[in-house]
């Protein structure tokens, strides 16, 4: 399935990017898609999750995702219209470009694909639904005793 990880890789291209143009090209334009950031309410629509990940895209100086753990589901067979795609977002942030201000954050994503049979080549994947949970670093106070 490389043309559904190519859309896949594409949604952080854009977040990485601030392409706003691109993150809208990927989305499913529907009143029942939803997003889920990390701490965050669900949102339902494409207009809303557009706007929340262009919020996110203009208030992050830098941003870069090294993805873990990409698994993909056909739950209906290579023919059919569903993709899920879970994966581990290791993301590294910052607001300018010194060393000492980038911060880490790990999350768990599970995001849900639907063949669209109007894009122009016929087979072309969007998003239509997305959750993201944070990965809390939890260190263990008391280790085992021996």
């Amino acid at each position: 399935m490389p043309d559904v990880l190519t859309v896949h890789r594409s949604f952080y291209d854009a977040i990485e990017t601030g392409d706003a143009d691109l993150m809208a090209s990927l989305w499913v334009d529907s009143p029942a898609t939803t997003c889920v950031h990390p701490g965050a309410e669900a949102l339902q629509g494409t207009r809303d999750v557009l706007r929340s990940w262009t919020l996110v895209m203009a208030n992050v100086g830098y941003i870069q995702f090294f993805l873990t753990d990409v698994q993909v589901a056909l739950p209906h067979g290579d023919d059919g219209d569903l993709v899920v795609i879970t994966c581990t977002e290791n993301v590294l942030s910052g607001e300018d470009v010194a060393v000492d201000a980038f911060a880490g954050a790990k999350a768990v994503c599970t995001s849900i694909l639907v063949r669209d049979r109007t894009a122009n080549d016929g087979a072309g994947w969007r998003f239509f639904a997305r959750h993201a949970s944070p990965v809390l670093d939890v260190e263990d106070d008391h280790p085992e005793e021996p």
